[in-house]
């Protein structure tokens, strides 16, 4: 069992879920905020891998996906990122990526360097199931979890594929469009979630536009996972310590444990 199996396995524990961007506003900036995450009650962590084109992202992760570029990251100082990372904390952790900057360093190649350093699973936002047949081989022989994505829009069909080939949990994005903090959840949301969970026994996670610890908690009375992005970025903004992060997701955990 990988590490992300066993955050599911706790009795009556709901995941919070972190996404941050490697290399914004610096490199040190991730080592530092990952850390604190982990000891402010994070169960997984994402890391998102900077790219030029972020469709599915906001403008909030847009604009550090852009500074991370700036600053000169890469895929390879997403790895050595990991890598460093793992000496602090065992927490697990997920890259999230666009297909084109792994598909250039070579499907196999970051896959294994991926695990090598301590990568637990991918969520690639722009890879279906009926096209990411290659990339489930490779990472299922490394014990890799491929995380698909279901939006309101999914068919019938599309939940069902994704129900089988998922691994570790399935994303499940709360709403149509782009990521970034919202002040209202969609009212259609129990629907959403009740309509997958028919389909499938594994653990059900709900990202895009959640921003308030009433929110998170809503949304985990529901689902089996919170997944908080936007917010995080915009917190780290507001000062080097990010002590308003680490207060922020205490308040988010302290709700959802409610």
């Amino acid at each position: 069992m990988n590490r992300i199996d066993n955050v599911f396995k706790k009795p009556g524990h709901k995941a919070l879920i972190a996404y941050v961007t490697v290399g914004y506003p610096g490199i040190e900036s991730t080592l530092k905020v990952v850390s604190m995450l982990a000891e402010s009650g994070c169960d997984i962590i994402e890391l998102g891998i900077p790219f030029s084109d972020p469709m599915a992202d906001g403008a909030t992760i847009q604009h550090a996906s852009y500074c991370a570029l700036q600053n000169g990251v890469t895929p390879q100082t997403c790895l050595d990122m990991v890598k460093e990372l793992r000496k602090k904390t065992d927490i697990p952790l997920v890259f999230m990526t666009y297909y084109n900057p792994v598909y250039n360093y070579g499907l196999g190649k970051f896959c294994k360097a991926s695990t090598d350093n301590g990568v637990d699973g991918f969520i690639v936002p722009d890879l279906t199931p009926d096209e990411g047949l290659e990339l489930e081989t490779i990472t299922n022989k490394l014990g890799l979890d491929l995380i698909y994505l279901l939006s309101p829009t999914s068919t019938k069909e599309r939940i069902q594929l994704v129900s089988q080939r998922s691994r570790g949990f399935i994303y499940m994005v709360s709403l149509t469009g782009v990521t970034g903090a919202r002040s209202q959840m969609p009212v259609n949301l129990d629907e959403f979630v009740g309509n997958v969970r028919k389909a499938t026994d594994k653990p059900l996670c709900v990202g895009f536009g959640i921003s308030t610890p009433e929110q998170a908690k809503k949304i985990s009375q529901i689902a089996d996972g919170v997944i908080i992005g936007s917010q995080i970025i915009k917190l780290m903004e507001k000062d080097d310590t990010f002590a308003s992060v680490g207060k922020f997701i205490r308040e988010v955990r302290q709700a959802m444990d409610k």
